[in-house]
């Protein structure tokens, strides 16, 4: 069965820089096959995650971001929905401005 593609924006809020917390999400993105980058943002306690997907499998990478890797400490996941934009080939590290 056909799953139709979504898009997701989540802000991962902690001590989720300088902690693994982009390859970590780098690696589960690559596994669950969604599209999209990491990227930490400028405030030195949040990073970005854009993703395209299945709804299931953004869900599963959703999970992976509010557990983080051992090191890591999450506060809060804000995590919006949205149309995909089919502008990612493959999932990357971006890097803040």
């Amino acid at each position: 069965m056909y799953e139709q593609m979504t898009a997701l924006r989540a802000v991962v809020r902690g001590r989720v820089q300088g902690v693994g917390f982009r390859d970590f999400v780098l690696n589960r993105a690559r596994f669950l096959a969604v599209s999209g980058y990491v990227r930490n943002l400028p405030d030195g306690r949040s990073l970005e995650v854009v993703a395209e997907g299945s709804r299931s499998d953004l869900e599963q990478l959703l999970s992976f971001l509010r557990e983080g890797p051992r090191m890591s400490r999450v506060d809060a996941v804000d995590a919006d929905w949205g149309e995909p934009t089919g502008a990612y080939d493959g999932f990357g590290i971006g890097y803040s401005c």
